[in-house]
């Protein structure tokens, strides 16, 4: 199902001209052939707000690095 869902979320947003995807799902690399991506994927390993407002300077500059097609990943820990 997250294979489907994915892969529609990322034609939507390509198609309504979004340059990049942030989330926290790491399994998109696998379950996505980003290769031929317009969009910029970049990946939080955290979601809870209280731990990645911390980061927030680390995750600006990996947005801002962000190339059409990319995956990255910001390693946040989990306390």
């Amino acid at each position: 199902m997250a294979h489907n869902f994915n892969g529609e979320l990322l034609n939507v947003a390509e198609a309504a001209g979004f340059d990049l995807l942030l989330t926290t799902d790491k399994g998109i690399r696998y379950q996505q052939n980003l290769t031929s991506r317009q969009i910029a994927i970049v990946v939080l390993g955290n979601s809870t707000w209280r731990v990645v407002r911390r980061y927030l300077d680390q995750i600006a500059s990996v947005v801002a690095g962000a190339k059409p097609g990319s995956y990255s990943e910001v390693d946040i820990p989990l306390n």
